[in-house]
């Protein structure tokens, strides 16, 4: 039944990738990027630079667009401190309207006349662009779109290519966002820097090149390197050519760029390997537009470099998202792009990685339903786990070594679907065995012992653990007097009313409840199950045990008060009894040491006392509860001294400091141990006044303690109070 299970969870899961593609390949494409926030491409140092039309540009020169004039300066200096290129992600498509010849036209055609002597510089801020564009190696930036029918002006490049050709292979786009013709004519290279649009919004790969109106167009950041080698033409290689085979649709392989390669994407596309470090090379545009320029700094950023200008500004809304974060300027990725080229690393998905990633998913199936076996799920866990290890490893070491995308999702599924799917149907195989234990056994057992006896029918014998466990006991005080004063249907309606809310508290708190005697309780921590935190635990469970019972009294006009002991240490625990009937139970010097602290508050008048085993490892760190000592004593039966503590809810300080409080009982506790009786009565009275009520019984009974042993001092005192009593 299991081998069929998995089986068919595997062939389900086939079917759901396969009808359920771009699902899968969004998730697919969110594990890789997870991989390039992990191990970022090392970045080429690339001669790159990026003219940041930022916040600051903004604030300083003016709000978007500039005028035409101030964009000629900026290209104009770029040129003068020798840039190799200068792209801009940014289209100019409509005319200055800053510019005085327009404002002149305007005058004229409001009636006014207005004359201007020979010799005039030019007033038409376009002409001035479009000559600072002529006389510099400028490339200009287009958006390509199927939105808009416009006329596209020509490439600068030429294209040659081998095989089929891109324009049978390339998705047609029918016009876009361009620049004003002069703009386009003058300019040494055009290129289109707009990205195809993703699914969820993340760019992760950049097309090289478009056919648009029947032409190929390069991308942005490849016709800049192009200009930037003084090259003509770019190469496209696609399937057909020489070398190439055909197998199935035709795509395209690579372009080359003068002297560089670039491995593409069936559609030309280049899967971007990011390095985040782009921004390094970024300057903003106001240096290069401040009076006077710092030329001799700025000609050392760029001299010989490729000049991408963009913007950051989030009003001009050019930001994008990446596998590196959100908000980043749209030129980045050009960079990136022109970076990555250079660098020669580069994403690779070849075409036999699906069948390859189908063949791991069979693979996991084979081995998982050849391990996981009945009764042994951590086995088959365990094995799980090994295995999806195994799966990113290889998926990890294919990024890392070879930068070849090899997606652990499909064969990761499939390791956790068929491991459910065995588990499952072996889970189902084997209740019929369980419900005949359950049977069997069911009348004699406590249904703890039953489920965990048909979990492991091997642990129905007798015999336990040693096991460091906290343990509770708590009973009312006062519970015999009250017991006689009620018949049995209100005593047994009380006892229900009060355990059961203390019981509820108990098992939030992960404790087991060992037994019930009459009006006590006994329970322990970390034991069958570990509790990591055993010790806070008990803790938390005394105090919202106190709560329950303060709002049972609100509830039920009754003045129940209880005492609960706390301690830890190594406890025999398991299944205790005989062999007609037994029950899962902890017995040892420390469970008998609880009782004995249970016994001690009704002696110092609190709720609550623990032994200093149970703040051991941390647990009295918590800003919630206020830990104070109290006293050492020694019980009946036990030679060795205990350190009493009490714990209570910090709001009962109303107000007062915990620090102070406890200093103050500190001090106390050091002036009664050593002896100094007449100052520890002084510091107790004090301490009476000031403490929170709940400790008015501690220092009541101190008091007449201290007053007996002043009057008459011990011999060999050695600050440990002596109980005679249980």
């Amino acid at each position: 039944m299991a081998i069929y299970a998995g089986l068919f969870s595997l062939a389900l899961l086939f079917v759901a990738a396969s009808f359920g593609a771009p699902l899968f390949d969004r998730l697919s494409s969110m594990v890789f990027d997870e991989y390039q926030r992990l191990k970022p491409r090392p970045p080429a140092g690339a001669p790159l630079l990026i003219v940041d039309i930022d916040e600051t540009a903004i604030n300083e020169i003016g709000q978007w667009p500039w005028p035409r004039s101030q964009m000629a300066l900026l290209v104009d200096r770029l040129g003068e401190l020798g840039a190799a290129v200068i792209a801009f992600d940014i289209a100019f498509s409509e005319k200055d309207r800053t510019s005085l010849r327009e404002t002149l036209t305007d005058l004229r055609r409001a009636g006014a006349e207005v004359r201007f002597p020979d010799g005039v510089p030019e007033l038409d801020n376009d002409v001035i662009f479009t000559r600072i564009i002529e006389r510099n190696p400028t490339v200009m930036g287009l958006a390509l779109t199927n939105e808009l029918t416009s006329e596209i002006p020509d490439p600068k490049a030429g294209f040659a290519y081998g095989g089929r050709d891109p324009k049978e292979i390339l998705p047609p786009y029918h016009g876009g966002l361009v620049n004003l013709d002069s703009f386009d004519n003058a300019a040494t290279g055009l290129g289109f820097f707009s990205f195809p649009p993703a699914v969820d919004g993340v760019v992760r790969k950049i097309p090289l090149i478009a056919s648009a109106n029947g032409k190929l167009y390069p991308s942005l950041g490849i016709e800049a390197l192009r200009v930037a080698q003084q090259a003509a033409n770019f190469v496209v290689m696609s399937t057909g050519a020489s070398g190439e085979a055909e197998a199935g649709s035709p795509a395209i392989i690579g372009v080359r760029v003068g002297a560089f390669d670039a491995p593409t994407d069936g559609d030309g596309s280049l899967w971007l390997y990011y390095s985040g470090k782009t921004n390094n090379n970024t300057i903003s545009a106001r240096e290069l537009l401040a009076e006077p320029l710092d030329r001799n700094r700025l000609e050392e950023r760029v001299a010989g470099h490729i000049v991408l200008v963009g913007t950051s500004a989030v009003g001009l809304r050019d930001l994008v998202v990446t596998p590196l974060g959100s908000g980043v300027p749209g030129v980045t990725v050009h960079a990136e792009m022109i970076d990555q080229i250079l660098s020669g690393t580069f994403l690779h998905r070849p075409d036999y990685m699906p069948g390859l990633e189908y063949f791991l998913a069979v693979v996991a199936t084979i081995l998982l339903i050849v391990t996981v076996r009945p009764g042994q799920p951590f086995v088959g866990a365990a094995m799980t786990l090994a295995l999806l290890l195994c799966i990113l490893t290889v998926s990890w070491s294919f990024f890392v070594t070879r930068q070849i995308l090899l997606d652990p999702l499909l064969p990761a599924l499939a390791t956790i679907l068929v491991f459910i799917a065995v588990t499952i149907a072996q889970y189902l195989s084997s209740e019929r065995e369980k419900r005949f234990i359950r049977n069997a056994f069911g009348r004699y057992l406590a249904p703890s012992m039953v489920n965990r006896l048909s979990d492991d029918p091997q642990s129905l014998k007798l015999g336990g653990e040693l096991r460091e466990l906290t343990l509770l006991f708590c009973d009312i005080r006062g519970f015999t007097s009250l017991s006689e004063e009620l018949d049995p249907e209100e005593l047994t309606r009380l006892l229900n009313d009060f355990l059961t809310p203390m019981t509820d508290e108990l098992l939030k708190s992960g404790a087991t409840i060992d037994k019930y005697m009459g009006d006590a309780i006994m329970a322990f921590w970390n034991a069958p199950l570990s509790v990591p935190d055993h010790r806070e635990a008990a803790m938390r469970a005394a105090l919202a045990m106190m709560q329950r019972l303060h709002a049972l009294n609100t509830e039920k006009g009754s003045d129940l008060k209880i005492g609960i002991g706390l301690n830890t240490g190594r406890c025999c625990v398991g299944n205790l009894g005989s062999s007609q009937r037994f029950n899962y139970s902890a017995i040892g010097d420390a469970v008998n040491v609880a009782a004995r602290i249970e016994g001690v508050t009704k002696a110092y008048g609190l709720p609550v006392l623990l032994e200093n085993s149970v703040l051991a490892d941390g647990a009295a760190d918590n800003n919630d509860e206020v830990i104070l000592e109290v006293d050492a004593v020694r019980v009946v039966g036990r030679e060795e001294p205990l350190i009493l503590h009490t714990v209570f809810d910090r709001k009962e300080l109303n107000g007062s400091s915990c620090e102070e409080l406890v200093g103050a009982q500190s001090a106390f506790l050091a002036s009664y141990r050593s002896g100094d009786f007449k100052t520890a009565i002084a510091q107790a009275k004090s301490l009476q006044k000031t403490a929170p009520v709940l400790l008015e019984g501690l220092y009541s009974t101190y008091l007449s303690r201290l007053e007996n042993l002043a009057a008459a001092p011990p011999e060999n005192w050695d600050g440990v109070h002596q109980f005679d009593e249980k």
